[in-house]
């Protein structure tokens, strides 16, 4: 039997994982596993500036193609606390990543040895698994387990420590021999998925929430096909968008107190029976349970068995994962079909789309400073089909989700649960590790990329292009906007007057500056007909020098962004809505007046 040290046995069993790349921070703790990473070879690393960054990375990596998973690695001590983070935001969307750090020796773990602390009880709520190894042989089996239990039902982060004479203990292990465990995920069954579409067919206005499982899942085509078999219009989620393209003729879309559309709210609320897939009726989504659930009925398939009933009772419940249940839907609907038993959806779906077409927000503006709906009119003009949009939260997270356009599954990689500012920028470069030759563009406000601006280095010295459209109106947008509900206006304002860029009045740092000194490209917006410009350039500048671009548009103090704070049927529309077809060029469908 061959021998090695764990540190190396457990890079073994990541490349027989799959594991192509990996992001992190070495430290003395970890440092023998970043040697026996260095001898096995096969594994890029990308060097983050913080491991809260390196986790980020991770996870976008992971969100970008089906069966990827991100590994971050970290010291001891600060390193694994800097991880919760990331472990918090890949735990609450589902994703599986896998973080490893270093330790103190085994003899002192209870001596308060330097930089030693319990990160596997600290990990534990926000991870499937959280281990300390204590014994080197043992590393073999925990790797495997990880893999095992990150792949099998509901996805989700492990965190495995790793103290420093474990990593350098050398134990027997063979990697011809390793074999990965099998996974696990629970199926529905015929009579389920039959009683189910017998709720479907005595329905007349049926919807389907299509949620971020189905992506997961890997059953997007699948979706697409039983929504077209049945004639069943679909409402994404926020981590379901891209599931069914924003143009197909099925696309209701999206729900809730926030991202959400005028339309998709109007739809939602004509339905009388919701088959949920793959979706945990989140709060944002539902808003109010007693407007959400009246006068509807609710089947909810769930990969989670406890998911189920978890925000309110179904009629029905199945526990599966998303391709099994939909192989059935598709297959069962055929058969359907063939008896000509399906009912004719096509008044029912046809009136969503009148309602696509009437029930719109007002994107064209010509104001100085820009508003910020005018930036993701011009967003759609700049960017197809194929970008891959990557966000988390604030003001310009919830209007892009509002106005932006997504096509196809993992082109919209948004932190949904947790929205941690910071997120997007690593996030992004994981995203642009795993898609090198793609289009990748984030979005952010002023404060999400001030956060964790640092890692804009590291796409400086890794070479990973991707476009950063940043939205500045130095303000806490999000925030400012929830205060009015107390009349406060309180600890939001990050205006100043730069005494080294007087230019920029009191919009404070000068991110160009700032950009440019971490080894990236810049420009600045500040008129509304630069942005599809300003967005081309932004191309070619990535493609040119290999590095992130960032478009920073320069926006009107106080925008605010539609949302309600109640039910889906009481949404504010702060500012216009369209009426007349020059309001909302860019829109899916072709404005029409009521």
């Amino acid at each position: 039997m061959p021998r090695m040290t764990a540190a190396r046995a457990a890079v073994e069993i990541l490349k027989l994982e799959g594991v192509t790349n990996a992001f992190g921070v070495p430290g003395a703790a970890i440092n023998p596993f970043y040697a026996a990473l260095k001898a096995g070879g096969g594994i890029d690393h990308t060097l983050a500036r913080h491991v809260e960054g390196a986790s980020h990375m991770a996870e976008g990596y992971t969100r970008s193609r089906a069966g990827n998973i991100g590994v971050c690695i970290g010291t001891s001590g600060p390193a694994g606390t800097d991880m919760i983070t990331g472990l918090y935001s890949a735990i609450a969307d589902s994703v599986p990543i896998l973080c490893i750090t270093g330790q103190a020796p085994v003899a002192k773990l209870h001596k308060e040895d330097f930089q030693a602390v319990d990160i596997a009880s600290i990990a534990k709520p926000v991870t499937k698994a959280a281990t300390t190894v204590l014994e080197a042989a043992q590393v073999p089996g925990v790797f495997q387990q990880a893999f095992h239990l990150m792949r099998s039902g509901r996805p989700g982060p492990v965190l495995i420590d790793l103290p420093i004479d474990v990593q350098l203990t050398e134990i027997e292990f063979d990697p011809e021999t390793y074999q990965p465990l099998p996974v696990y995920k629970p199926a529905a069954s015929r009579a389920q998925i039959e009683k189910a579409i017998g709720l479907l067919l005595a329905s007349e206005r049926p919807v389907i929430v299509a949620g971020g499982g189905i992506i997961n899942a890997d059953a997007c085509e699948l979706l697409v096909e039983f929504a077209e078999l049945t004639g069943t219009p679909v409402i994404p989620t926020l981590m379901g968008w891209g599931v069914i393209a924003d143009d197909h003729e099925l696309n209701a879309g999206m729900v809730g107190l926030q991202t959400s559309h005028r339309y998709g709210n109007a739809n939602f609320l004509e339905s009388d029976l919701v088959l949920g897939i793959g979706n945990r009726w989140a709060n944002r989504h539902t808003g109010d349970l007693a407007v959400y659930t009246k006068g509807r009925k609710f089947v909810h398939v769930d990969i989670e068995p406890t998911q189920l009933g978890k925000i309110f009772a179904p009629d029905l419940g199945i526990a599966s994962d998303a391709k099994a249940a939909l192989q059935l839907f598709v297959e069962v609907a055929k058969e359907l079909k063939a008896a000509g038993r399906l009912p004719d959806r096509s008044a029912w779906a046809a009136s969503t789309q009148e309602r696509k077409a009437r029930l719109q927000r007002r994107t064209h503006f010509d104001d100085v400073p820009l508003k910020p709906q005018r930036v993701y009119e011009e967003m759609n003009r700049a960017f197809g089909p194929e970008t891959r949009y990557v966000t988390t939260i604030g003001l310009s997270q919830i209007a892009g989700a509002q106005m932006l356009h997504v096509y196809r599954p993992r082109h919209w990689i948004n932190c949904g649960q947790a929205g941690p500012l910071g997120w997007t920028i690593p996030a992004a470069l994981g995203v642009a590790t795993a898609d090198p030759e793609g289009q990748v563009v984030a979005l952010s406000g002023d404060y999400d990329f001030q956060f964790m601006l640092e890692e804009l280095a590291v796409g400086a010295q890794h070479n990973i292009p991707y476009v950063h459209v940043l939205v500045n109106n130095s303000y806490l947008g999000l925030i400012r906007q929830a205060q009015r509900n107390l009349d406060i206006n309180f600890q939001v304002n990050l205006e100043f007057e730069n005494i080294n860029s007087p230019e920029l009045g009191v919009y404070g740092v000068d991110h160009v500056k700032v950009v440019e000194g971490l080894g990236c490209k810049a420009i600045r917006v500040t008129e509304p007909d630069r942005l599809l410009p300003a967005f081309e350039e932004a191309k070619k500048l990535a493609a040119e020098f290999r590095v992130p671009v960032v478009v920073e548009a320069i926006l009107e103090r106080v925008t605010n962004i539609s949302m309600g704070a109640a039910g889906i049927d009481a949404i504010n529309e702060w500012e216009d809505i369209a009426t007349e077809p020059g309001h909302a060029p860019t829109s899916i469908r072709p404005f029409v007046a009521s």
